[in-house]
């Protein structure tokens, strides 16, 4: 089975343009016998920019673009005309987009605005012309500078969706089913474990025409931050959401065990992250008959709220749980 197109992770190799070369030259006219230097400016090397790009949700159309070059500058004319700079080379990305150095992991740019420009790679400065140099002692100066390099190196860029809910969970905790009832999102859904393989994003709705929007993340297994099941690979993505809406099936023999589970891995993952808002959904809550909901072993310190997604119910109060959070 192919997985969807979804693309969170790519190397590229970048190299801004050089700057164009400054000029000798001396001015030569009919009436003009001891025309002065007058070599021109080379222009700037072209940028390499990152924009951001609300309409985009993964980095697919970078992953065949391995190496990508910008131009140089031209180098300068005579009458002090300064050399053209090079083009520039603009790639859209999605918003939540980060890029780093390879050699030090040295985050360099993170892309949070849409149609904010963001240079990732400077173009070399043009070098000077002749006619820089001329001085009252100076009259003729020969020299000329050469244009400088624009940066180049390895870059990676990582995708961290920007949500306001990110879904945790074991895998076949109800997370996607959640997410399709609550919005107009179409997730995968199935009865076998990690269904869900890429992040999916839903715009909820809720009362007086306000919405959010809610990330359904893969499975957590135990050991994940070790390897296991799809590892922390997609841990990322909850890195930026504002709240951590945990589920735990209520055919779970033990949801405190369950819950505990998933914040240790969080915490191997990213200690950051338990200082994020959460709740605790204890889902499928219609598989069980009153006697064993009033009875249900739950975990201290956070709030809980029982679903059905099927059913619909506590749908309503979940939804005003995580707009509290928010309002916050």
């Amino acid at each position: 089975m192919s997985l969807p197109n979804f693309i969170d992770h790519v190397k590229l190799y970048l190299r801004a343009g050089k700057g164009g070369a400054g000029l000798v030259h001396f001015m030569r006219a009919k009436f003009v016998p001891k025309g002065g230097p007058d070599g021109g400016d080379g222009g700037r090397g072209g940028h390499i920019i990152l924009r951001g790009a609300k309409q985009r949700n993964t980095l697919l159309q970078l992953k065949y673009r391995k190496h990508i070059l910008a131009t140089n500058g031209e180098p300068g004319g005579d009458s002090c005309k300064t050399g053209a700079s090079g083009k520039d080379v603009l790639i859209d990305v999605p918003l939540g987009t980060v890029a780093k150095r390879v050699d030090d992991d040295q985050v360099v740019v993170e892309v949070l605005e849409d149609k904010k420009k963001y240079i990732l790679m400077q173009g070399g400065k043009g070098g000077w012309g002749n006619a820089h140099f001329k001085t009252p002692t100076h009259q003729t100066p020969r020299i000329a500078y050469p244009g400088e390099a624009g940066m180049e190196g390895w870059m990676v860029l990582e995708l961290k969706l920007l949500a306001d809910v990110g879904l945790v969970g074991l895998p076949n905790a109800g997370k996607s089913t959640l997410l399709s009832v609550v919005s107009a999102a179409k997730p995968r859904i199935d009865s076998y474990p990690f269904t869900t393989l890429v992040p999916n994003l839903g715009v909820v709705a809720y009362r007086s025409d306000h919405s959010f929007v809610m990330a359904d993340i893969p499975g957590i297994i135990e050991g994940a931050a070790a390897g296991k099941g799809l590892g922390t690979r997609f841990l990322r993505h909850i890195e930026r959401n504002a709240i951590l809406l945990f589920m735990v099936s209520a055919e779970c023999n033990d949801i405190p065990k369950s819950y505990a589970m998933l914040m240790s891995e969080l915490e191997a993952h990213n200690p950051s992250l338990l200082a994020k808002p959460r709740l605790l959904v204890v889902s499928k809550i219609d598989l069980l008959d009153q006697t064993t909901r009033k009875t249900l072993d739950l975990p201290q310190g956070i709030t809980c709220c029982p679903i059905s997604a099927h059913t619909g119910e506590g749908i309503i109060r979940l939804k005003d749980l995580i707009w509290e959070k928010l309002s916050v």
